[in-house]
């Protein structure tokens, strides 16, 4: 069985980035750690594959970061969220003279392609992830083949060994539901985006927790979750909001499904806030544009992507660093389409 860069790792102390730019012969290591790597791959045999092969150090080549969009038909390329993210990944590359490409797929298979073509040709080795997925095959192949990468949201798998940057989405979660109870509200439901995005798995888990302890009673035909914006209303959104016991406020995961929601709302003849208060998340142009508009929580999208390309820089000029953890700070954006309920 061939030797893998990860015993190569494992055998000279470092991690699997560092044997990966030893093998480009990258500055940013140190003669002194590329020695120590070179003599663990001599023992173990290990023969470095073609996008691992350098000709000699280049401190002019152009650094070039991957970012990585969810794989997607178009979904992806809609969310602004995304678009607010990159922003604040291109403005600071920008000031530190880094590029940045954007790597899309369609679906996984795809992206993955994308992926290892750009590191067999030597054009990007380090990658900024956007989205954080449970069993994600994407973050699977950067981590088995050593490669540098960032990711936006919680690490599902090697939290110790992944740099990630992300929000309190539990805690964000928690306050968007209390804050509706605040205003008076006991019949509360959760419309997230499909539960192996960790961001939505972990808001729907503040939105539990806020439930328990205000000693609410979680439903399970309260909890909703839909893959993908749907193009046609999805009848078990249609069967809760016309059900006799629907609920008079919504935690809603994402913008774009809040604007989704109103849609129904506006086609079934429920009037938001009086009959229905949303409260959503990103603080999007869209959560501005609607009418009424949405109150939001904000979670400071371009400063996640600072904050991503700060530390994938960091850890590029300073490969011997300890995996590190962010947490970007959100915010509640109160506006009109939540409302104290009073029962009719």
């Amino acid at each position: 069985m061939a030797v893998t860069i990860k015993e190569v790792a494992a055998l000279a102390g470092v991690s699997p980035s560092t044997v990966s730019r030893t093998c480009k012969d990258n500055p940013s290591i140190s003669e002194e750690t590329k020695e120590k790597v070179r003599r663990a791959m001599a023992q173990l045999g290990y023969e470095p594959g073609f996008s691992s092969q350098g000709s000699g150090p280049q401190p002019s080549a152009p650094r070039t970061i991957g970012v990585i969009l969810p794989p997607s038909q178009k979904e992806a390329y809609e969310n602004s969220f995304y678009l607010e993210t990159i922003r604040g990944i291109s403005q600071f590359c920008s000031d530190r003279q880094y590029i940045n490409t954007v790597i899309t797929g369609q679906d996984e298979e795809e992206l993955l392609q994308v992926i290892r073509n750009l590191v067999r040709g030597g054009q990007v080795d380090s990658f900024i992830l956007l989205y954080s997925r449970q069993q994600d095959p994407v973050a699977e192949y950067l981590y088995n083949e050593g490669l540098l990468y960032v990711l936006i949201g919680k690490a599902y798998q090697y939290a110790n060994q992944t740099v990630y940057i992300d929000n309190d989405n539990v805690l964000a979660g928690q306050e968007a539901t209390e804050y509706l109870c605040r205003l008076g509200h006991r019949r509360i439901a959760y419309l997230g985006s499909d539960s192996s995005l960790m961001f939505s798995a972990d808001r729907k888990t503040g939105y539990q927790l806020a439930l328990t302890v205000h000693e609410l009673i979680p439903k399970p035909e309260y909890c909703l979750e839909i893959p993908t914006i749907p193009k046609d209303t999805p009848e078990t959104i249609r069967s809760l909001l016309l059900s006799p016991d629907r609920p008079t406020a919504i935690v809603v995961s994402d913008d774009i499904l809040a604007v989704a929601l109103e849609r129904v709302c506006l086609e079934i003849g429920l009037s938001i806030p009086e009959d229905l208060s949303i409260i959503s998340f990103n603080n999007s142009l869209l959560a501005r544009l609607t009418s009424p508009q949405l109150t939001s929580i904000d979670v400071n999208s371009c400063q996640l992507g600072i904050e991503a390309a700060s530390q994938m820089i960091n850890h590029m000029e300073n490969p011997n660093l300890l995996a590190t953890k962010i947490i970007v700070p959100h915010h509640l954006v109160e506006r009109d389409s939540c409302r104290a309920w009073r029962e009719s």
